[in-house]
């Protein structure tokens, strides 16, 4: 069970990998925080007890194939979402064993899956060693 405190942190933590990339924002859809690509496309969702299905998780956009790969290997941590899994969307349950770092690289390939190819190549060029 994760405490209030605990799912804020969490949010926050996620709020700023998200709005870090460039050209996001973030808006209520559905009744959760979701992070968009110029306003328009969504590539993550935070979602609390979802119709009550009782998972602090998130939910996001995931290259092709990487949804049963993860689902199948470790369905402790990852699920098909509702609604959006038959797209390849994946399930990434909070409140498990993943690190801040795995959830940041998870958010980032989601990213990268919906932005334009300019903007996913802004990203690894700022981040490539000078």
């Amino acid at each position: 069970m994760v405490t209030p405190v605990e799912r804020e942190r969490a949010l926050q933590r996620i709020r700023q990998i998200c709005l870090s990339l460039p050209e996001t924002s973030e808006r209520l859809s559905h009744g959760a925080p979701t992070f968009f690509v110029r306003g328009k496309r969504a590539f993550v969702m935070v979602l609390t007890d979802h119709h009550g299905d009782g998972r602090f998780a998130l939910w996001c956009a995931a290259p092709e194939g990487m949804q049963r790969v993860l689902v199948e290997g470790d369905p402790e941590n990852f699920f098909v979402p509702p609604y959006v899994g038959h797209r390849g969307w994946l399930g990434v349950h909070l409140d498990r064993s993943l690190s801040s770092d795995d959830i940041a690289g998870i958010a980032e390939d989601a990213y990268a899956e919906i932005a334009p190819a300019k903007l996913v190549e802004a990203v690894q060029l700022a981040r490539e060693p000078r």
